[in-house]
């Protein structure tokens, strides 16, 4: 397939700059598999909607104040770096910009307590930074840091702590996921106590998100690693409800990936730790997911890509059409999708 059969138009206007509030105001397109039956509501009407016996997979990664600048101790020269993924205590890969700048053996002063020192170059501004620092890596990031959004939104957030999920947990990632961000601890209690259960895994957002597909045929695209965890009390429960034949549903794509990539042939969850690079597209056969909660993603991406494989194309771009005419609100920051 092609990236281009993947592609729909979408009004600037459209694409949402700021989050509403309460979180769990934003519109929600809902939409049965089983009965080809499209509903307009809002999100607080989860409870309406779901069922006493789901199950939400939700992933608690906390996004952390990814993007430093440095300035090269040799020319003086400024560079931005997003950090995307730890390879060990001192050292991730990035990305970063003014690339041509960004010199194997370059040495950047990001704070007075830090220094990084880029020990190899990757394909499409990718750069691996070593840092020396003198305390608590994740202090001196957090006093030097900022939360990256995504290059689409232009306007500022009054708090940083609505671009993170009120569950929110385990630092590491790049950017949120995002189709959480419409929960508020109201609604999962008010969920919870109608007898929907959540459960947590885990997905560091990183590159990925980043990089559009250049490929004009998808399987060409080659999808970064990003890391991921199951525990064994988290497979335990998934695996029950699948065997009680309860909905498993996952919230975004990224606990899409999780479960995807931790389930064996026969739909288990597999409790386990490790990269993932999974790249889910038509016609892919899903073994764990059984309905999805999403935002309206960017076309030609990966992640309608992934909409696609559990709607089919088609049906996902006359979606996506009757949304643009139903002026909902697209992207990290816009409306949600229930697909069952």
């Amino acid at each position: 397939m092609n990236k281009s059969d993947f592609y729909y138009e979408l009004p600037g206007e459209l694409i949402a700059q700021t989050p509403v509030e309460p979180r769990d105001s934003s519109r929600m397109l809902v939409y049965d598999r089983s009965t080809n039956a499209v509903l307009h509501r809002h999100f607080y009407d989860l409870p309406k909607i779901l069922k006493r016996g789901d199950l939400l997979v939700v992933n608690n990664t906390k996004v952390l104040p990814a993007r430093v600048t440095g300035v090269k101790t040799d020319t003086g020269a400024k560079i931005s770096f997003l950090l995307h993924k730890r390879l060990d205590k001192n050292t991730w890969e990035t990305l970063c910009r003014p690339a041509k700048r960004a010199k194997l053996g370059s040495v950047l002063q990001f704070s007075p307590e830090m220094t990084g020192t880029i020990i190899k170059e990757g394909e499409a501004g990718e750069r691996t930074l070593r840092f020396t620092y003198d305390g608590v890596f994740e202090e001196i990031l957090n006093s030097i840091g900022e939360v990256p959004l995504p290059h689409y939104i232009h306007k500022q957030l009054k708090s940083i702590d609505r671009y993170q999920t009120v569950y929110a947990d385990t630092v590491g990632s790049s950017a949120a996921p995002t189709a959480g961000l419409h929960f508020t601890t109201r609604l999962m209690d008010e969920l919870k106590a109608m007898g929907v259960e959540f459960v947590e895994v885990l997905l560091h957002v990183g590159l990925g998100t980043f990089l559009p597909v250049k490929t004009d045929d998808i399987e060409n695209h080659k999808m970064h690693s990003e890391y991921y965890c199951v525990t064994q009390s988290a497979a335990d429960k998934i695996n029950a409800a699948k065997a009680a034949g309860r909905r498993v549903i996952a919230v975004g794509t990224t606990s899409v990936r999780v479960l995807e990539s931790s389930a064996n042939t026969d739909g288990q969850i597999q409790a386990g730790s490790g990269d993932t690079n999974i790249f889910i597209y038509p016609p892919y056969k899903f073994k764990a997911v059984d309905g999805l909660i999403t935002n309206f993603h960017l076309p030609e991406s990966t992640l309608i890509m992934l909409v696609s494989a559990f709607l089919g194309r088609e049906k996902t771009l006359e979606l996506y059409n009757t949304a643009v005419e139903e002026r909902y609100r697209f992207f990290s920051f816009g409306d949600a999708t229930l697909l069952l």
